[in-house]
């Protein structure tokens, strides 16, 4: 094969411990052989199987917690635990739970870190279930200058920084609110192979928007047959136990927000929302795909805070896209009037090093698969 006929032009090269191709995410078998061998990825506590993704690992919460004063950034000459000596307020004993309030900091040393060869990096996002919980978390590692990063060759530990945003929590040691994915060199993706991507296998049902990564637009019309077109989160209520799955009503937490006529809703400041994709989407298996999440150019509203979209997701050989993107959304500064088919987002793809040996909906308990609007798994349905 030519490098004009490869949809990547790297070539299909062995590649020894990391898969098929050499550059790419490393899939979930690949990350379970990797971690097994005590490389890239290290726990401190046996890992369990239900951590790994088709193309990630959840990351665990350890045993301790600290309420911190701010939110900050090590910088390149510092570790985490030397702004701890001055930003920490408190310690918290995760082991048996712990509640953690709306509108605090916490950081939590996480039981796995990394210890990564030099073209390893990683990238980590929110749970879907953590996302759709307005609770906002970033992975942190000494010596950074940015969140949610790891860098080619990072030999250190790996912290969670945690703050609920409109739902107080209950966490505790183990339990697992961000995922990391580990790529192997760096690969790019141009819009000219995503489409060259739709044209062979639909990312999308209907027409591609395809302009730095596929565009995605909202339904605020019912189109999904469903009876609301989103859910804005209440104030001041009860307690969310994040391991818990399928306990509670939903309209305890959330007030549904029904179809109006002119296919519009006024986004109110600091608000969060869940809404839906007018679009839907399919990942497939041999590709991963993340939302950018926040894009001033089209409105001053952040969307989707877990990000990740996993091998599979939507996706069914020889069907049209399966599931809807659950877009959780939150305005600025000013009320924001937002419009039925309004492009609320793009998707960014990027391949794996190999086909994961399950992908997303294949016997992994999969929450969101073939979903529509849909709140996290904490609710009853």
């Amino acid at each position: 094969m030519s490098a004009e006929d490869n949809l990547f032009g790297d070539g299909e090269a062995e590649g020894e411990n990391y898969g098929r191709h050499t550059t790419g995410i490393l899939p979930g078998h690949v990350l379970r052989r990797l971690i097994r061998a005590h490389r890239e990825v290290v726990a401190s506590e046996d890992l369990d199987e239900a951590q790994i993704q088709p193309a990630s690992i959840d990351l665990r919460l350890g045993p301790t917690a600290w309420r911190v004063r701010a939110s900050f950034l090590p910088g390149p000459k510092a570790t985490v635990r030397d702004k701890l000596a001055n930003a920490a307020m408190h310690e918290i004993d995760l082991t048996n739970g712990a509640v953690l309030e709306t509108s605090c900091v916490y950081v939590v040393p996480l039981l796995e870190s990394a210890e990564f060869s030099f073209r390893i990096s990683g990238i980590a996002n929110p749970k879907s279930s953590t996302g759709r919980l307005d609770v906002f978390t970033r992975l942190i590692t000494d010596y950074a200058q940015g969140f949610d990063r790891i860098e080619p060759g990072y030999h250190g530990p790996l912290y969670a920084e945690i703050s609920p945003r409109t739902f107080p929590i209950l966490a505790r040691k183990g339990s697992r609110l961000n995922q990391l994915r580990v790529r192997r060199g760096s690969p790019q993706f141009t819009d000219t192979q995503l489409k060259r991507l739709h044209a062979e296998t639909p990312l999308v049902d209907g027409n591609a928007d395809i302009d730095n990564g596929l565009a995605l637009s909202v339904d605020l019309k019912g189109e999904l047959g469903a009876h609301y077109v989103g859910w804005r989160a209440k104030r001041h209520t009860g307690i969310i136990d994040i391991d818990r799955r399928s306990v509670l009503d939903p309209l305890e937490y959330w007030d549904p927000i029904q179809a109006s006529k002119s296919g519009t809703i006024v986004l109110d400041p600091d608000e969060f929302y869940i809404l839906a994709s007018r679009e839907a989407v399919a990942i497939p298996p041999e590709f991963a795909a993340e939302m950018v999440p926040f894009n001033p150019l089209v409105g001053e509203f952040r969307v989707h805070y877990a990000g990740f979209f996993d091998p599979g997701f939507g996706y069914q050989a020889g069907k049209p896209p399966a599931a809807r993107a659950v877009l959780e959304v939150r305005s600025r500064e000013v009320p924001f009037i937002l419009e039925h088919g309004q492009i609320i987002g793009r998707l960014v793809f990027e391949r794996l090093t190999e086909v994961p040996s399950e992908i997303y909906g294949e016997g992994l308990g999969s929450h969101y698969q073939r979903q529509g609007l849909k709140l996290s798994k904490h609710f009853v349905d």
